[in-house]
């Protein structure tokens, strides 16, 4: 039922999108040189690797940390206000076409992230196709700021907000559901169209 509902919900979202996927995409061009789209190799259902789709929100060739901050020096004009509209993730319904991801499920790591994930979750975490949403996407919406906040963001994440994701993956994969994944799915759209006031560290986001 998950994968049936996926596909057609992504079709449709991308029959009914294609004209704001065009623009975005001359958008981009304009902006800065480089390709429209950005691809990445991430680690999905039993850790076999595919390669994300995003439209591209960084200059080419800046070399840098691995996790970005807002305030990011290589992150074009373009880029920022896709990042923050979220609106450079809409690429990866593709992926939820070709069966690599789904629309609610674990965000998909890199795989020198997913060897950082605890031994014992791993395997949970991994057992579920990788989802443009989850609870966790909805309270780390501010992942950029914390870690524009830090004076080491690389250490940041590592140290702090990959053990939380990992928790919140878990805890998603252990109890999800099919009403559930239309609950995260309107937070989603909640979080993007009416932001709220978000935590700005780590210590802020185990209060909540």
């Amino acid at each position: 039922m998950t994968r049936a509902r996926d596909l057609v919900a992504a079709a449709l979202a991308l029959a009914v999108l294609w004209p704001v996927l065009v623009v975005l995409a001359i958008l981009i061009r304009l902006d800065s040189r480089g390709p429209i789209m950005y691809r990445q190799e991430r680690v999905g259902l039993d850790g076999k690797r595919f390669r994300i789709h995003k439209f591209r929100s960084m200059q080419v060739g800046s070399a840098g940390p691995a996790v970005t901050a807002e305030n990011d020096p290589r992150i074009t004009r373009v880029g920022r206000w896709l990042r923050a509209t979220k609106l450079d993730e809409l690429p990866q319904l593709l992926d939820v076409v070709k069966g690599d991801m789904s629309l609610v499920g674990p965000r998909p790591e890199v795989p020198h992230y997913v060897e950082l994930w605890p031994d014992h979750l791993r395997p949970v975490i991994l057992s579920v196709r990788p989802g443009i949403t989850d609870p966790a996407t909805v309270l780390l919406r501010s992942e950029a700021s914390i870690l524009a906040a830090s004076a080491d963001p690389e250490r940041t994440y590592v140290d702090e907000l990959l053990p939380l994701k990992a928790q919140a993956y878990a805890e998603y994969v252990r109890t999800r559901s099919f009403s559930g994944d239309l609950a995260v799915i309107a937070r989603t759209l909640g979080a993007v169209l009416r932001p709220a006031a978000s935590p700005r560290t780590p210590k802020d986001l185990k209060t909540r």
